[in-house]
């Protein structure tokens, strides 16, 4: 199995998943110099943790390659102009993390709603002060960006009794029972007015860049928290600061942010109102595992010559 579509795997280290590829033809690549004989005969790329910089110099070399799979689900910084244009399949790990990041945005959503930090401060100060909580069931969830993390989140807030708002580019003509009601992106304000949380889970591209901004800020509830899951470029840190600063919003919960990593200087490391996760809110035991899984059996498909799964259009980006 695989004799004629050797694997080049762009990484930045050795991981132990790499056991996972002993069966198929594979080179781990770690910088242009140590495997260039690979690279000319190589028909697929896995872009592990390799930079772009990596893929970048690769795809020039690799005049075989028919199809690039990348293990994020994030692919801003990997579509470069060639990659687009050309007619290289690109797949990537949309969906297998989704899970582990909806319940992410459920324990933001509860860490705010019951004040968890206020009872951890209060018991390390030894202080019983009783104070009240907010009941979640009934409250609203924005979604902005409808898709796989999107209903993931959906799933487990709908499960808790809240209700559900989404943005998407296509408003889908049938009904999704986790959704109340679905707005185009530029109805994103309008949905967020009504909201209690507001979850970024939209990929980035040039439309969804700074997408929450001053002017969303501005219409949000004073009550409302927001949520990235996506990624960090969806909203402008510094209107986001401004917003927390001056409590014009109850707080955030963060995995992702405009720069990463996050500088040890930010505001955001002190603010009381935000809960903050360094990026790895889908770092499970086992994700690395779950995202090479999901790359064999796509390379499986690949090599009967059958549809592959997640398979990028990549003008739009997603």
């Amino acid at each position: 199995m695989g004799k004629e579509n050797p694997v080049l795997v762009l990484a930045s280290g050795d991981d132990p998943q790499f056991a996972m590829l002993n069966h198929l033809p594979h080179t781990v690549c770690g910088d242009v110099a140590t495997c260039a004989p690979a690279a000319k005969d190589a028909t697929v790329i896995l872009q592990w943790s390799g930079s772009r910089e990596l893929l970048l110099a690769w795809f020039g070399m690799s005049k075989k390659v028919r199809w690039i799979h990348s293990k994020a689900a994030g692919l801003d910084n990997l579509l470069f102009p060639e990659l687009v244009e050309s007619k290289v399949l690109l797949t990537n790990g949309r969906g297998v993390f989704s899970p582990s990041l909806g319940e992410f945005v459920l324990a933001v959503i509860l860490y705010f709603a019951k004040d968890l930090r206020r009872m951890i401060r209060n018991q390390m100060a030894a202080i019983w002060e009783p104070f009240d909580v907010e009941e979640i069931s009934g409250q609203t969830v924005g979604i902005l960006g409808y898709g796989d993390i999107g209903r993931a989140v959906a799933t487990r807030v709908y499960a808790m009794g809240m209700r559900v708002l989404a943005t998407k580019r296509h408003v889908p003509p049938s009904t999704d029972p986790l959704v109340e009601r679905f707005y185009k992106p530029e109805e994103r304000r309008e949905m967020m007015a009504r909201c209690h949380y507001i979850v970024a889970t939209a990929p980035l591209t040039e439309e969804t860049r700074h997408m929450i901004s001053d002017a969303e800020f501005a219409v949000m509830k004073p009550t409302a928290v927001v949520i990235n899951v996506g990624r960090g470029p969806v909203i402008d840190d510094a209107a986001l600061l401004r917003a927390l600063a001056a409590k014009r919003i109850k707080g955030a919960g963060l995995d992702v942010f405009e720069y990463e990593p996050l500088p040890a200087g930010s505001p955001l490391y002190k603010l009381e109102n935000v809960l903050l996760s360094p990026h790895c809110a889908d770092h499970t035991a086992d994700w690395q595992d779950q995202a090479m899984r999901f790359f064999l059996a796509q390379y499986a498909r690949f090599e009967k010559g059958e549809p592959l799964e997640n398979v990028v259009n990549k003008r739009l980006g997603y």
